[in-house]
Protein backbone atom coordinates (compact mmCIF):
# COMPACT_ATOMS: atom_id res chain seq x y z
CA UNK A 1 0.00 0.00 0.00
CA UNK A 2 1.63 3.34 -1.25
CA UNK A 3 1.22 6.68 0.06
CA UNK A 4 0.59 6.34 3.69
CA UNK A 5 1.83 8.95 6.00
CA UNK A 6 1.94 7.82 9.61
CA UNK A 7 2.06 4.35 11.37
CA UNK A 8 -0.79 3.21 12.46
CA UNK A 9 0.77 1.23 15.95
CA UNK A 10 -1.71 -1.49 16.74
CA UNK A 11 -4.98 -1.54 15.38
CA UNK A 12 -8.15 -2.34 17.38
CA UNK A 13 -11.37 -1.66 16.53
CA UNK A 14 -14.51 -2.33 19.43
CA UNK A 15 -17.12 -4.26 19.31
CA UNK A 16 -19.57 -1.88 18.23
CA UNK A 17 -17.74 -1.14 15.39
CA UNK A 18 -17.15 -4.44 14.06
CA UNK A 19 -21.04 -5.37 14.54
CA UNK A 20 -21.59 -2.34 12.16
CA UNK A 21 -19.13 -3.63 9.46
CA UNK A 22 -20.65 -7.25 10.26
CA UNK A 23 -24.07 -5.44 9.18
CA UNK A 24 -23.63 -3.66 6.57
CA UNK A 25 -21.22 -6.53 4.61
CA UNK A 26 -18.32 -4.29 4.43
CA UNK A 27 -14.48 -4.90 5.42
CA UNK A 28 -12.49 -1.92 7.35
CA UNK A 29 -9.53 -2.25 5.03
CA UNK A 30 -10.46 0.33 2.84
CA UNK A 31 -11.32 2.25 5.49
CA UNK A 32 -8.02 1.69 7.44
CA UNK A 33 -6.23 2.27 4.03
CA UNK A 34 -8.08 5.67 3.67
CA UNK A 35 -7.27 6.91 6.68
CA UNK A 36 -3.80 5.66 6.78
CA UNK A 37 -2.99 7.52 3.04
CA UNK A 38 -4.67 11.33 4.53
CA UNK A 39 -8.47 10.29 3.44
CA UNK A 40 -10.35 12.09 6.28
CA UNK A 41 -13.59 10.80 5.03
CA UNK A 42 -16.45 13.32 6.20
CA UNK A 43 -14.04 16.22 8.47
CA UNK A 44 -14.64 19.41 8.13
CA UNK A 45 -12.85 22.10 6.98
CA UNK A 46 -11.44 22.66 10.73
CA UNK A 47 -10.68 18.86 11.55
CA UNK A 48 -9.17 18.20 8.15
CA UNK A 49 -6.65 21.52 8.87
CA UNK A 50 -5.83 19.68 12.18
CA UNK A 51 -5.18 16.36 10.91
CA UNK A 52 -2.61 18.05 7.89
CA UNK A 53 -1.12 19.36 10.86
CA UNK A 54 -1.11 16.47 13.67
CA UNK A 55 0.92 14.79 11.12
CA UNK A 56 3.26 17.18 11.01
CA UNK A 57 3.48 17.56 15.25
CA UNK A 58 2.39 14.50 16.13
CA UNK A 59 -0.89 14.67 17.36
CA UNK A 60 -3.87 12.62 17.43
CA UNK A 61 -5.77 11.68 13.76
CA UNK A 62 -9.44 11.28 13.55
CA UNK A 63 -11.15 10.10 9.90
CA UNK A 64 -14.73 9.94 10.03
CA UNK A 65 -16.20 7.80 7.44
CA UNK A 66 -19.98 6.15 6.89
CA UNK A 67 -20.78 2.67 5.98
CA UNK A 68 -23.18 1.65 2.82
CA UNK A 69 -26.15 1.37 5.29
CA UNK A 70 -25.06 5.23 6.67
CA UNK A 71 -23.48 3.88 9.97
CA UNK A 72 -21.03 6.70 10.96
CA UNK A 73 -17.65 5.24 11.84
CA UNK A 74 -14.84 6.50 13.64
CA UNK A 75 -10.71 5.89 12.71
CA UNK A 76 -8.40 7.46 15.90
CA UNK A 77 -4.73 6.98 15.80
CA UNK A 78 -2.75 8.20 19.37
CA UNK A 79 -0.96 10.78 19.07
CA UNK A 80 2.03 8.86 20.10
CA UNK A 81 1.36 6.38 17.13
CA UNK A 82 1.32 3.73 19.20
CA UNK A 83 -2.50 2.86 18.37
CA UNK A 84 -5.36 2.83 15.80
CA UNK A 85 -8.61 2.46 17.34
CA UNK A 86 -11.92 1.66 14.87
CA UNK A 87 -14.96 2.76 16.88
CA UNK A 88 -18.49 3.88 16.53
CA UNK A 89 -18.68 8.35 17.54
CA UNK A 90 -20.91 7.27 20.69
CA UNK A 91 -18.30 4.74 21.79
CA UNK A 92 -15.81 7.26 21.96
Amino acid sequence: MSGIKFSPGSIVATPGALEAFRASGEEPLPFLQRHLTGDWGDVDEHDHRENELSLQRGWRILSCYRLSDGTRIWIITEADRSVTTVLLPEEY
